[in-house]
């Protein structure tokens, strides 16, 4: 007999509007033991100096986490100009300091060069893995970390305002495994002069806006773990960038089953579209519940991760 899992059975994501200085971790700790949660899991880490969306998974929607995790993400940030810190943010040492302070039309001129398709060098202080540890770890221990370039996408990149000349606020949008801190400090080096982050906060995460979040001070004021329930947002919508098919109960008790069901022409038609092919991932509903991530192929659509609500 298998040993009883601790905790409720809850599941559904929350919008967490982090607070600065709480690494990710320790948010979901914290909230999973508000929610009393059998299982919790993240969808994309956000530093302790940095506010905002972090989407933490409870139960059955931890099987939605990637699709999240891939999802574009908005920040809002300041560049502060004339210091480069060892972290890229305000929590390291100055490692080099510069006179120069681009304007605001000096900064709008190299920005397509940062827009799209870019190679970027993460920070050192980052949670990539080097030989099974944190680039972060063997930075702490005054290991030089060698991180190699990636390809990024940043879909969008704009001044929103310039306060003063030692500043320059900015929003972008931006694809899987991008840093802000590094295109800062990349920012900074193209324009003759050295900079970090000085204050960053995550506007969105996929469909999961920070105007919709709650904050951990919030989730406390609640007394009634249903009233923090009611603060969930249903797994569908954290896959509302793939199509929904909408089956019966045979259908439905086919796919837990882990069986391939098969669904009517119509109903293929309107997931399909103008796609031809197999579809590799269509999510299942009966009843506005999720029942399994598809592949659809013809008729058929065939359980990849099954949900047990």
């Amino acid at each position: 007999m298998g040993r009883r899992k601790k905790g409720r059975p809850v599941s559904g994501w929350l919008i967490l509007d982090k607070p600065l200085g709480m690494g990710s971790t320790d948010a979901v700790s914290k909230t999973r033991w508000l929610y009393q949660a059998q299982k919790a899991g993240h969808g994309g880490t956000l530093d302790p100096l940095a506010t905002g969306v972090l989407p933490i998974a409870f139960g059955e929607a931890t099987k939605t986490v990637p699709y999240i995790m891939d999802a574009e993400k908005r920040y809002r940030f300041t560049a502060k100009w004339g210091a480069a810190t060892s972290t890229d943010d305000s929590e390291g040492e100055i490692i080099a300091t510069s006179d120069v302070r681009p304007s605001r039309e000096d900064i709008e001129a190299v920005l397509a060069d940062f827009t799209g398709e870019i190679e970027q060098v993460p920070p050192q202080f980052s949670a990539i893995k080097i030989g099974g540890e944190r680039a972060y770890d063997l930075a702490r221990d005054g290991e030089t970390v060698e991180l190699a370039a990636r390809t990024i996408d940043i879909h969008e990149l704009n001044v929103v305002e310039t306060p003063s000349g030692d500043e320059a606020i900015f929003e972008a949008v931006t694809g899987k495994g991008a840093y802000v801190r590094a295109l800062v400090r990349d920012i900074a080096r193209a324009l003759g002069t050295e900079g970090h982050v000085s204050s960053l906060r995550r506007i969105s995460v996929g469909p999961f806006h920070v105007d919709d979040g709650v904050t951990v001070d919030q989730l406390e004021a609640l007394t009634l773990l249903e009233d923090r329930d009611a603060a969930l947002t249903p797994i569908p919508v954290a896959l509302s960038n793939i199509p929904h098919a909408t089956i019966d109960g045979p259908q439905a008790d086919k796919l837990r089953r882990g069986q391939a069901a098969v669904i009517a022409p119509p109903v293929a038609k309107g997931v399909r579209g103008e796609r031809a092919g197999v579809i590799e991932a269509v999510l299942a509903v009966l009843h506005d519940e999720p029942v399994a991530i598809c592949e659809l192929d013809g008729l058929k659509l065939k359980p990849a991760r099954v949900f047990n609500l």
